[in-house]
């Protein structure tokens, strides 16, 4: 069996469990009207001051920690980009853990309409312990969520995160450092392909704390014929100077 994270046990909360609570709080708190609705109208949405300075210095200092990854990548040796991202291992730390948990259910009533919207028949379960046992189901034991670090020059190819047969088409990267202050250019970039099309960039500029919800692999497209599917891709555009640090919260599970 995969090592889950444990639940918070009943009696007197700790420090770091009052902690945790704050995100569940954050998350819970967020017009998720207006979250869908951008989703469903373009793919992503922008979370302007998702995490507080301290969240984000407390997972910045998490990336020089030697334990508690399971993989790390230098992204050139793959041609992924040049920079270097770190696959946690479970246990996931706290706040991550609480990010993927708590994110999950407001997101499953998104991506199940795409799938009905395109006739796909895949139904995504109600909770993410649900999803998590179907990917455990089908193989897909190691943990996805990532800490991605950019020096100068860096940068990340446009992709998808797919990891196995079971996926979930939306995904959250949050952003730990301010742009024109820790560091230049680092552009967040997604393309969109249609059918029988150019594709289309779209380049955004997510401030410290920023989340930025956005799909995995495609969204529903509504066309003179109904709706159709669009392809898309991201990536980050090169670092000029500086250091640019995120976190990527993808909820199912990979293979390898």
């Amino acid at each position: 069996m995969f090592k889950k994270n444990p639940p918070l046990l009943a009696g007197k909360l700790q420090r770091k469990d009052i902690k945790m609570l704050e995100i569940t709080k954050n998350i819970n708190a967020l017009n998720w009207q207006n979250i869908s609705d951008e989703m469903n109208r373009t793919g992503y949405a922008v979370v302007a001051k998702f995490l507080t300075q301290e969240q984000c210095g407390r997972l910045l200092n998490m990336y020089d920690n030697k334990d508690g990854y399971r993989k790390t990548v230098v992204m050139e040796r793959y041609r992924f980009g040049l920079g270097v991202y770190k696959y946690w291992d479970y246990p996931l730390p706290s706040l991550v853990n609480d990010m993927r948990k708590d994110l999950y259910p407001k997101l499953v009533p998104i991506a199940n309409l795409w799938m009905n919207l395109l006739n796909i028949h895949t139904r995504f379960p109600d909770t993410y312990s649900e999803l998590q046992a179907q990917c455990y189901a089908a193989g897909q034991t190691k943990p996805t969520p990532l800490i991605l670090k950019y020096g100068q020059g860096g940068y990340n190819t446009l992709h998808q995160d797919l990891y196995g047969e079971v996926y979930f088409p939306i995904q959250a990267a949050c952003f730990l450092n301010e742009p024109d202050e820790d560091y230049i250019g680092g552009e967040f970039v997604l393309t969109e392909q249609v059918p029988r099309a150019q594709s289309k960039a779209i380049v955004l500029r997510p401030k410290r704390g920023d989340m930025i919800i956005f799909t995995t692999n495609f969204r529903p497209v509504k066309g003179s014929r109904g709706y159709y599917r669009a392809n898309m891709r991201h990536g980050v555009s090169q670092v000029i100077s500086g250091d640019r640090h995120a976190v990527g919260i993808i909820f199912h599970d990979a293979v390898n």
